[in-house]
């Protein structure tokens, strides 16, 4: 007879007369574990970012809005009272999706491609701008134009750059940056520097 052991990778205990016999775990301890470690590895969110207590939700009009809250209201940009935890913005139902706050002592930077996709497709300016990235993760806005560009770096004041057809836009701390969490183009669930592409545009 084949031996079964618990399929959480961090066990491997074997299962014996005192597990059912269609048992997968040893234990609900286990099996929330593994569960969690699934739901994570199907989320493209980089695990800098999950861990940080800087999450709220928005609204329509992309107001910020408190995590796990019973009724909307209004999240501030710069008050860390008023942001959450991954797993409660998350769980949230309020408003209509993810948002994280950009703060000025973690070095998290955004850098906003606006109306960077045209039918699915990169814009020849920001294809110029993309080509350039390290490997980092970049999502798409909510909008299906945007892409949201992430890592690290040092901005200190904001940036809104025109350039011809580019319109592009640094951040790293008092904003909130929407996060859809539908990656563009494969790119991965890390975050690498972008001080380089940064220099560029401030």
């Amino acid at each position: 007879m084949k031996t079964r052991r618990c399929e959480h990778a961090g066990c491997g205990e074997q299962l014996g007369a005192r597990h059912a016999h269609n048992a997968r775990f040893c234990s609900g301890r286990c099996r929330t574990a593994a569960y969690r470690e699934r739901r994570r590895a199907a989320d493209p969110v980089p695990t800098a970012m999950v861990r940080r207590r800087q999450w709220v939700r928005y609204n329509e009009r992309k107001v910020p809005l408190i995590a796990g809250e019973k009724r909307a209201r209004p999240a501030s940009s710069t008050d860390p009272s008023t942001w959450a935890t991954y797993l409660t913005a998350d769980r949230s139902t309020i408003g209509a999706g993810l948002g994280f706050v950009l703060a000025a002592d973690d070095r998290l930077v955004c850098i906003d491609l606006d109306h960077a996709l045209a039918d699915g497709e990169l814009l020849p300016w920001a294809r110029d701008i993309v080509d350039r990235l390290p490997a980092t993760y970049v999502e798409v806005s909510p909008s299906g134009e945007g892409l949201h560009v992430w890592g690290y770096g040092e901005v200190g004041r904001g940036r809104r750059l025109r350039r011809s057809e580019a319109c592009v836009e640094v951040y790293d701390r008092g904003r909130y940056i929407t996060v859809t969490r539908r990656p563009f183009a494969g790119a991965p669930s890390r975050l690498a520097d972008l001080s380089g592409v940064i220099a560029e545009f401030v």
